[in-house]
């Protein structure tokens, strides 16, 4: 089955645009004009920066997890999108008391969702939760509460990350950059496989990848959808187009 998308580019030719599908919140009460329901919610940023990358997106909100690999199988590529902590239990941990309520149909789903995107080599890419349950995937665990990376409650940050010259990263990104920054939580014990491939001054790990899988594998720490740098999803979307 020919996957993503035909279009028509500014020139008149044919081109192909690869269907990136982005995970979803699932909010108990969302509000939109007279509405208050139970909604899938994603960040406009999201879409809007695959857009900009050169891809088109779906939203993947949470469903069985038996459904997963047919999903995949529909997608050029798969983003692990933000949002709250993974829970504790997913790493053979005790919830510490900063850590924030589960999300269980998100973990549930979004596991089998980068379960079947490694299986089938499908470029993949996690940001912020999506990098930390990346890691957990993989038998992982994370660190709970660290101090110093969200400034303000519902407020974006930001810092300096430094790539690791060599890794995949830093091939895509090759210069110390300043990016936004919103998380309470970190990567611990590496899973099986995963690399470092950039650091905060800190030391803690804010890019992560999997050089061992014949497919396309990256997790960021920070939220490139909040930012101007584009070059993250369109080296996913690259990907995606030659997979």
């Amino acid at each position: 089955m020919e996957r993503g998308v035909r279009g028509v580019d500014y020139e008149g030719v044919s081109v192909s645009r690869p269907l990136i599908g982005v995970s979803t919140y699932l909010e108990s009460g969302a509000r939109w004009g007279v509405w208050e329901l139970e909604a899938a919610l994603l960040p406009a940023g999201y879409p809007r920066l695959v857009r900009r990358a050169g891809g088109l997106a779906a939203m993947l909100p949470p469903d069985d997890p038996l459904h997963a690999a047919d999903v995949v199988a529909r997608l050029d590529g798969v983003v692990i999108a933000g949002g709250p902590d993974v829970e504790p239990v997913r790493y053979g941990a005790e919830r510490e008391p900063r850590t924030g309520p589960p999300a269980r149909e998100r973990d549930a789903w979004e596991l089998a969702l980068i379960d079947a995107a490694l299986a089938a080599e499908v470029p993949l890419l996690g940001i912020c939760r999506g990098m930390q349950l990346l890691n957990v995937a993989l038998g992982g665990t994370l660190v709970q509460h660290i101090d110093g990376h969200a400034e303000q409650v519902g407020v974006f940050g930001g810092h300096a990350v430094k790539p690791v010259p060599g890794s995949l990263y830093g091939g895509v990104v090759p210069e110390e950059t300043f990016v936004p920054t919103y998380h309470h939580q970190a990567v611990d014990r590496l899973g099986e496989g995963l690399v470092p491939s950039a650091h905060a001054a800190d030391g803690t790990i804010e890019a992560l990848e999997l050089p061992s899988h014949a497919g396309w594998v990256l997790g960021v720490q920070w939220h490139p959808e909040m930012g101007d740098d584009v070059r993250v999803m369109r080296a996913l979307v690259e990907a995606a187009t030659v997979a």
